[in-house]
């Protein structure tokens, strides 16, 4: 592990030069103060003071493989020394084996791998296919969901940043998905919850026309908004809904995939194979920005004598696919998907249901593999959320102070409305998930004081 060192005046310079010259996204421009980062490896990053953080955030629930590997690094350079750019219409090495290595890995018979970017325009992109395949428009996305910043991608969003986005153009569909904690069907247990929501998925459809309805997508679990484990039975039962009424399913993997559940897709918790299927972050920790679409045979041969009309100037760039081939490489040899199996059944999961029992803010623990929230209640009875739905300002006051506790004792945390995600590296060591379960056993007392 490197050692970091303090260069004030360094970090000066690039925090000066950040904020007069860099855009920053979901902020306000005058409020904000970026940390100045000089560096990371593995679980950890650092700022120019030499201060180090535990990295319980894999940055935006991204860096799977862990900060700066080696062999990911290498491949990076040894690509940039031979083919740095190509045009997406030529077949060559890095594109070719990411896509094999990748459709190797994908549920079922999702065999065909469509690059672009990252998530958003892989959200974009699975739309694009299922309306042309379907010649239907309506697109059915869950009000706890986020799938991406750009147009489609944004409108499907269920969370509060969409408000802001919204054009009022028809198409898009919300509805409720399972979530037994804070059920919306007023269900007294998980199975019942699975029951009443495929009914509701079921009627919505009934009252839009099944005949309109182009794709339901869903996040397998849930990220951003609140890391939802469907209960078993739903994704299968939305997965004979779409069948039943000629509907794409798609599966929103971008934060939940490359080993973030503790499987290479989180589909695979389920054995549910949907018709298309998004991709980003974990497939190469973001080292260059990549994403994609697995698409199932039956779609993929709409295409086969009829254009697709969408691309990108670097979809399949060499180098994100090259550091692709190298993650999934080092992901397999390395056993990273079943660390992160491992340390969410022994670990993260043991550890966060001990906290549970010890601080009365902590309303529910859920997750699995390396993906997991504390959903935190001012009232266990009441379940009352400990600040309300998207609060900002003094509302949000005991978020904000969890998260700068955190941050002083060398933790960095995620933290969304009311919970606290901890999501770690895949590549999280037992020793590092213990270290970060202790700084929240000790700032948790900050939550607990708002509790009644």
């Amino acid at each position: 592990m490197s050692i970091p060192t303090a260069d004030s005046a360094a970090g000066q310079a690039v925090k000066a030069a950040d904020r007069a010259h860099v855009f920053h996204s979901w902020s306000a421009q005058a409020l904000i103060d970026p940390l100045a980062v000089a560096g990371a490896e593995g679980s950890y990053f650092w700022d120019y003071e030499g201060n180090r953080y535990l990295d319980f955030s894999s940055q935006l629930v991204n860096t799977n493989i862990g900060h700066q590997h080696p062999k990911v690094v290498a491949a990076i350079q040894e690509q940039a020394a031979k083919l740095c750019t190509i045009a997406p219409g030529f077949a060559v090495e890095s594109r070719s084996e990411a896509a094999r290595l990748i459709a190797e890995r994908t549920p079922g018979d999702l065999d065909k791998i469509f690059f672009t970017n990252g998530g958003a325009e892989a959200v974009e992109n699975a739309i694009r296919m299922a309306r042309l395949h379907t010649g239907r428009q309506k697109v059915m996305s869950t009000y706890r969901s986020y799938h991406g910043a750009t147009a489609n991608a944004i409108a499907l969003t269920g969370d509060p940043r969409r408000w802001a986005n919204e054009t009022g153009v028809s198409g898009i569909v919300h509805f409720w998905g399972p979530y037994a904690y804070r059920s919306p069907f007023h269900s007294e247990n998980e199975a019942q919850e699975c029951e009443r929501a495929l009914a509701h998925l079921e009627e919505t459809i009934a009252f839009e026309g099944p005949h309109t309805v182009a794709a339901v997508i869903l996040e397998t679990v849930v990220g951003t908004a609140g890391v939802l484990v469907p209960p078993a039975g739903y994704l299968a039962g939305v997965r004979e809904i779409c069948d039943r009424y000629g509907i794409v399913f798609i599966l929103d993997e971008v934060m939940a995939g490359f080993g973030r559940t503790g499987e290479w897709f989180a589909a695979d918790n389920w054995g549910v194979v949907p018709d298309l299927l998004t991709f980003a972050k974990g497939v190469n920790s973001g080292y260059v920005p990549l994403g994609g679409v697995a698409i199932s045979p039956a779609i993929a041969a709409t295409f086969a004598e009829r254009p697709f009309p969408g691309g990108l100037t670097y979809s399949g760039h060499p180098l994100a696919c090259a550091s692709a081939v190298a993650t999934i490489n080092a992901m397999a040899e390395e056993g990273i998907v079943e660390n992160a199996k491992r340390i969410g059944e022994d670990v993260l999961g043991p550890g966060l249901r001990e906290l549970a029992e010890r601080h009365p803010s902590i309303g529910e623990v859920r997750g699995l593999g390396v993906f997991w929230a504390l959903d935190l209640v001012k009232n266990r009875e009441t379940r009352e959320p400990l600040v309300p739905y998207n609060a900002a300002g003094a509302a949000n006051a005991p978020m904000a102070e969890l998260a700068a506790a955190c941050k002083q004792r060398g933790l960095w945390p995620f933290v969304n409305m009311n919970r606290f995600h901890v999501v770690p590296p895949c590549t999280v060591t037992e020793e590092e998930a213990k270290t970060g379960l202790a700084v929240l056993d000790e700032v948790l007392s900050l939550t607990d004081a708002h509790t009644v």
